[in-house]
Formats: C-alpha cells, structure tokens, sequence
C-alpha cells in the first residue's frame, strides 16, 4: 500500500498530499533534464498518486514553470495542487552577460529581488502564463534572507528584506487570498530563524522550509513548530535530503545546502547511515519519512529529474521502517529526544 495521503495545509482545509514533487530538477537543477524527460516525471508522479507539484520563477529562470504547466495540460488540473513564489524578478540579459549558475541551460535572465506590490503582481501574471494555468493554488514569498545558506555562527539576519516582504508581497497574497483567487499563502525560505517572525506577523497558512527540520539537522523543533502548531500554520518540507547527503552519503564531493559537505556533516551523516544499516533500512527512506511525524509537517517534497528518480523517492517513501531505528537514532544523539517519531500505517 502506498504511504502517501493527504494533509490539509491550509486554514480553509486544502490538502496536499504527504509526498510532492519539487521543482528544482524540472529547472535543470547542477544538470540538464530533457523536456521530454521532464513532462514524463510529472505524469509518473500523478500516476503514481502524487497531487502536489512545487515550482518557482527563479527555477531554472522559468524553465520549471514552464516543463510544469506544459505537463500537467494533459492531466485534470482540479485534482492537482500547484504552489509556486513571488520575490523574484526575472530580467532579460544577452546571452553573452550568461553566468554559470545552479541551473544549467536556463533561459538568458538575470534574477532581481523584488517584494513590491507591482512586482508580486507582475510575478504572478508572469507566471500564469509559464503555467498556463488559470489560477496558482498556493503562493509563497520566496527567499526574503535572499536565498543563503548560514554556517553556525553566522547572523541568519544580515541580509533581511523582512520588512519588504511584508509590506509588499505579504498585502498582496493575503487580499488574494481573501478574494479566493488563492487558496493557501505561505513563505518559501532556507532558515528557520526568520519564520519566527513572519509566523506572528502575518496570518500564513503555511511555510516551505528548505531544509532545516531533516533527519540530520532539527534545530527548529523547539523554538518555531510550536508557534506554528498554536497559529495554524503547516511546514512543507524542501530539500528533506539536505541538497543530497541525506541520499547519497557521506561520499566524497557529496552537498549540503547547494555546496560540498564540511567535514562536521559528513563525520554526523556517516552515524546517521550506520545506524540504518543496523535496521537495513536505507538511509534516504528514513530522510523522506522522518519530517512526517512531526504534526506540522503537512508534506515532503523531493526534487526529480527523471522517472527513475521519482520511482525511487517512491520507493524509499513506502520502505517499511522499524521503530527500533527511530529509538536508536534518538539513543545516540542524532535525533531530537524531543522530536515526534514517525509511526508505521
């Protein structure tokens, strides 16, 4: 039987189902994935019971959007859940001014920040059409610590357009909303230490969180799951394996948090993986199945660039796990003692 179902992520009772599909490799995410190849993942995806599909402008610089809504014309779109962002501007640039960047073969744009009102509808608008689609189930404000990734150490609010978020992007997604012309608002963010402030500033049906609450790292359970718990507001989990450690290992070149692990992440994940290997278990199904125990996680939303690795996310997502493994993990420290267990269907 398949593990994935469905749980509401908003205040109005949208559901979305326990796995979803990121968009990142839909994006050409550190490599290219053939059009055809993307709009087989997509169908995979519905086949195989998925109704949640996550994108955003900065994707590929349209790309994902675009591979999204070409795929899912042929699919009944009622039953599909799209969320995608606003923050981003994307700016034409000549083809010689081209960077190499995360995303390989994008489209020639430049991404600019841009939390105004005019800029998040002009967001919008644009992405309707990537889409092609008549409406965006759920929109997220995206990157307002401008996408970095923090060390230990370092302030998580150096580079906060906090203010600018909330007095642009958030008016506007919170009258749409009201409108019914979306049915969820969220933000879409790296850490989770800015959350704490938008989860009581604003009315959020829910945060995407990249990262951050995983098998390897849950330093927000104490401070902000709570007050998402007590406000209403759900998680959705991006990046459960932590850019790809959580799934590869700890080998050599393996990333974490878009770059080479350091030394103190692989030393924790090569703990992590032995003791799965005790259970037989492997160590990327424990890594999608873990966030879900928590009551806020609403979803888990692996990146895919093609139908094998969508069918293997599958795979480790209905992997029969003990729960000795849970106990063991939080024995030796690697797991929050306080943290909720995930529990057998």
């Amino acid at each position: 039987m398949s593990a994935i179902s469905s749980r509401t992520v908003s205040k109005d009772g949208l559901k979305v189902t326990t796995m979803g599909l990121g968009g990142t490799g839909l994006g050409n995410m550190y490599k290219a994935t053939a059009p055809e190849v993307a709009a087989q993942t997509v169908h995979a995806a519905f086949e195989h019971g998925i109704r949640y599909f996550d994108t955003a402008p900065v994707y590929g610089f349209g790309l994902a959007e675009s591979r999204l809504g070409a795929a899912v014309k042929s699919l009944p779109r009622s039953e599909i859940v799209i969320s995608s962002k606003v923050g981003y501007g994307l700016i034409p640039i000549p083809e010689s001014e081209v960077k190499p960047v995360l995303w390989e073969d994008a489209p020639a744009f430049k991404p600019e920040f841009d939390y105004s009102r005019d800029g998040t509808l002009r967001s919008i608008e644009q992405s309707l059409k990537r889409l092609d689609t008549d409406y965006i189930d759920m929109l997220a404000i995206h990157d307002p610590d401008e996408a970095t990734h923090f060390e230990p150490g370092e302030d998580p609010y150096a580079r906060s357009r906090f203010k600018e978020a909330m007095d642009g992007a958030y008016h506007v997604l919170h009258d749409l909303r009201s409108q019914g012309v979306v049915k969820a608002i969220g933000v879409g963010i790296n850490q989770w230490q800015m959350l704490q402030d938008f989860v009581v500033a604003g009315e959020f049906d829910y945060f995407l969180l990249a990262g951050r609450y995983t098998l390897l790292e849950q330093e927000p359970l104490k401070p902000l799951l709570p007050i998402c718990e007590q406000r209403g507001t759900k998680i959705i989990i991006g990046g459960p394996y932590n850019s790809g450690i959580l799934a590869s290992g700890p080998v050599k070149g393996a990333m974490f948090n878009t770059k080479i692990a350091p030394q103190r992440i692989l030393d924790r994940v090569a703990k992590i993986q032995s003791v799965c290997e005790r259970h037989g278990v492997p160590m990327a199904a424990a890594a999608l199945q873990f966030p879900l125990g928590h009551p806020v996680v609403a979803s888990v939303i692996p990146g895919a660039r093609s139908v094998s690795e969508l069918e293997q996310n599958l795979t480790f997502m209905n992997f029969p796990i003990p729960a000795d493994l849970w106990t063991d993990l939080v024995a030796e420290g690697l797991i929050d003692r306080e943290a909720p267990l995930p529990t057998s269907p």
